[in-house]
């Protein structure tokens, strides 16, 4: 009667936190070098990264600085701070700022002293003076000039573009090289590596702009901050200082360069005012001289002062027509502010101003978002239209006061039409008297009043303030902002941990084995027998595999006594039991399993026989130190009787047969009907026939084996087994209906580093299992002979 089957299901697992702490601490050295690694390429980053120091400066813009209406409806404007901040900073990154304040430093040579590590630029001290001769503006060379002091007289100079050259010159020698003529007038310093090279501002414009920063102090404030980050401190504060004084400075042109053109028309009328007043005053003296009249009438009078007052007004007109086409064509352009300097009282309408503040705001906000998209994305096309929606309103407004203005020249012409046409009417003499009177004082009236307006022109451009203060200069910083090692090392270490974390996940993922029990039982419902630990390959060699025997104190021994008594519930129904090991492929310990099985059962007085089964790659007379002249293949093939190849082992005391010289056809003997005669022939010989067979997964000679079996017992490698070996059990048992095979864990070791993660809980799992035990802790409890002591527990005695 077959032994009935073991109700077959999953062991129920659950995650293991312990576990998983264990595993990697169990590779602590792993992290400690990932943190090792880490931190010293921190300490190199920061031995070859130069450090970066930022200087600052604040300013305050005026009120005026924005163009912005005291209208109320303008307060809600939320972005009119953040705007003109933005629009300030980007006429304070252009370019005729930056150059001009470029022009401030001594730029045109740079001094470097090179360290072990880094060459640091020496700006401003002037390790020795170089004085430059003659230069080309446009095309000199940049390159690296190094100088060597050979004595108090002489040095060498090596050229960046030439490094394998080098020349000697002496002191106050003209040295043409570069396009240009220099000498080095002082001495060379003796101690350090110096090097120079000239520059151009042009090779200053990226240093300069591309480290400057400017935003506002706090939102909708007229405060703003600026920072300048370089290698150099001293030149961060220098260059920042010159910019902020440069870029005043040029707010200050930008104010009066309306008030400029209006002096310089002035001037130009002015000019011919005073000539027409000199030749109209000589016209009247000498017509009065030369004739003789009396002093006008009333009327006349009346006439000739309407006259002038008129022509006053007209050249008025005049001059406010001037201002409006000045600023129709400020509106023109898209790139500048539109500033209201010009005196066109009396004619602005009331909403021009607001729509002049509103467009220099969606002006400013374009050049900020230039820097962010180019010149076709959706958002400039939005501004765009906006920019020119409000210039539409806006010379809408300039085209009404241009019609107004034109009818009021109209108005004043007809009416001077009319005043001329009076005085006409008058006697020959008083008519060119009151002409020439008339044109005398109009001349004269349009000199005073445009002379009035030129010294009103200069007193507002006198008095034209920059639209920004200074609250705060710059001053060097010499603490860096980057790289800050606190900051890096910290951030290395913890790079170090998390490398050596990962590398232990990697490792674990990257693993195709298997190494505990807890992956077999989640891999399989094929119940495990027992395991049996490792053993040490270089210290027993073929001859001395049955460890269980010759160590019988050992752990290793202990294991496999588990094994064993496992074994005497399988086919408890059967007397004497034939089994059968196997497994995936070879190398996985079936022979070294079956010898210790052997000898475990032979020492409590079983009959066991041990047949090496594998007919085509057998070691099993190795162990035994025994020829393989005869065997299982000579047998089956005829060639030897029965008793003939069954041996004795006097050591172990138990009887082998080896597998014999290998056959041509291994497969087919071993599928013969003399193979399933001689299996019942042996079980009536012995308790226990052990038959060592094939590896399954490479050929199917075990398979009329695995039939006839009592007990199968699959063979699992520690380390060596892969996880598709642990389905194999599970296919033979469906495909061939078994209920006999159990799984056996050789060579198990505790490899902490690809253990399972979980933890099988048995007392749910509904399934079969049986009592063993991986030994895990107990290595070096002191209970077993020959344990491996941990050298951290060197204090304890051994007993």
């Amino acid at each position: 009667m077959d032994t009935p089957p073991i109700k077959s299901i999953l062991v129920n697992q659950q995650l293991n936190y312990w576990k998983v702490l264990r595993i990697f601490l169990s590779r602590w050295y792993w992290i400690l070098g990932c943190v090792i690694i880490s931190l010293t390429a921190a300490w190199l980053y920061i031995r070859t990264i130069p450090p970066m120091y930022t200087t600052g400066a604040s300013l305050k813009l005026d009120e005026s600085q924005s163009d912005a209406s005291t209208d109320p409806s303008m307060r809600s404007y939320s972005r009119f701070y953040q705007s003109n901040i933005q629009t300030e900073a980007t006429v304070m990154r252009s370019q005729n700022v930056i150059y001009k304040a470029i022009e401030h430093l001594n730029y045109k040579i740079s001094y470097f002293l090179k360290g072990r590590v880094l060459t640091s630029e020496l700006y401003p001290s002037i390790p020795f003076k170089i004085a430059i001769i003659s230069q080309d503006s446009l095309n000199f060379s940049r390159a690296t000039y190094s100088v060597e002091p050979i004595d108090n007289t002489s040095f060498m100079l090596i050229s960046s573009d030439h490094p394998e050259t080098k020349l000697k010159f002496k002191y106050n020698q003209n040295i043409a090289l570069g396009n240009m003529i220099f000498s080095i007038k002082s001495n060379i310093p003796d101690k350090g590596n110096y090097s120079f090279k000239f520059n151009a501002k042009e090779d200053f414009y990226g240093r300069a702009a591309g480290g400057l920063n400017i935003s506002e102090a706090e939102k909708y404030s007229n405060i703003m901050n600026v920072t300048h980050t370089d290698i150099n401190p001293v030149f961060s504060s220098d260059i920042l200082n010159a910019i902020i004084q440069e870029y005043i400075i040029n707010d200050a042109e930008q104010k009066k360069r309306s008030a400029k053109q209006t002096i310089a028309y002035l001037d130009s009328q002015i000019d011919f005012l005073n000539k027409q007043v000199d030749q109209s005053g000589k016209k009247l003296s000498n017509f009065s001289s030369e004739s003789t009249i009396g002093d006008p009438v009333t009327d006349k009078q009346f006439n000739i002062g309407k006259l002038t007052a008129l022509q006053t007004q007209r050249t008025e007109l005049e001059f406010q027509k001037f201002s409006i086409e000045q600023l129709e064509e400020q509106v023109k352009n898209n790139k500048e502010k539109i500033r209201l300097n010009l005196n066109i009282d009396g004619i602005t309408s009331l909403g021009l101003p607001i729509l002049i503040s509103q467009l220099n705001g969606v002006i400013a906000n374009r050049e900020v978002k230039l820097s962010q998209f180019n010149a076709d994305a959706a958002p400039i096309k939005q501004l765009d239209n906006q920019i020119a929606n409000i210039k539409q309103l806006i010379n809408g407004n300039i085209s009404a006061l241009k019609q107004r203005n034109k009818k009021t020249i109209n108005l004043v012409n007809g009416e001077l039409n009319k005043v001329s046409g009076s005085l006409s009417q008058l006697p020959a003499k008083e008519n060119d008297f009151a002409k020439l009177q008339n044109n005398y004082n109009i001349n004269q009236k349009m000199f005073s009043l445009l002379f009035e307006k030129k010294l009103a022109a200069q007193i507002t451009s006198a008095a034209v303030t920059p639209g920004a203060n200074v609250i705060n200069d710059s001053q060097p910083s010499f603490s860096p902002i980057s790289p800050v090692a606190g900051q890096i090392y910290s951030s290395y270490f913890i790079g170090g941990i998390l490398a050596g974390l990962g590398l232990i996940v990697l490792v674990r993922l990257m693993n195709p084995y298997i190494y505990d029990v807890e992956t077999v039982e989640g891999l399989t419902s094929i119940s495990i027998l027992g395991v049996i630990l490792k053993y040490d390959r270089k210290k027993n060699g073929e001859r001395k595999q049955i460890l269980a025997l010759d160590q019988p104190k050992s752990i290793f021994a202990e294991s496999v006594r588990s094994v064993r008594t496992n074994l005497s519930f399988l086919a408890s129904d059967k007397e004497n039991k034939i089994i059968c090991v196997t497994s995936e492929i070879s190398g996985e310990g079936k022979s070294f399993v079956s010898l210790n099985l052997a000898g475990t059962l032979s020492i409590i007085d079983k009959k066991v026989i041990l047949i090496a089964a594998d007919l085509r790659r057998s070691k099993l007379h190795k162990a035994f130190g025994a020829d393989n002249i005869r065997g299982l293949s000579t047998y089956l093939s005829a060639q030897s009787d029965l008793d003939e190849i069954i041996n004795r082992d006097k050591d172990y005391t138990f009887d082998y047969i080896t597998s014999g010289p290998v056959p041509p056809n291994p497969s087919e003997l071993l599928h013969s009907n003399k193979m399933r005669v001689l299996i019942e022939e042996l079980r009536k010989r012995y308790e226990y026939v052990i038959l060592d067979t094939a590896p399954v997964g490479l050929v199917s000679d075990s398979i009329p084996i695995i039939n006839q079996a009592d007990i199968n017992l699959f063979i699992i490698r520690s380390g060596i087994s892969k996880f598709s070996a642990a389905s194999v059990p599970e296919r033979l048992s469906k495909e061939f209906a078994l209920n006999n095979i159990s799984i056996i864990l050789n060579s198990f070791t505790n490899e902490l580093l690809h253990s399972n993660i979980h933890t099988s809980n048995y007392t749910q799992s509904g399934s079969g299992t049986y009592y063993y035990s991986n030994y895990n802790g107990y290595n070096n409890s002191g209970y077993y002979e020959n344990e491996d002591r941990k050298w951290w527990k060197f204090w304890k005695r051994r007993v």
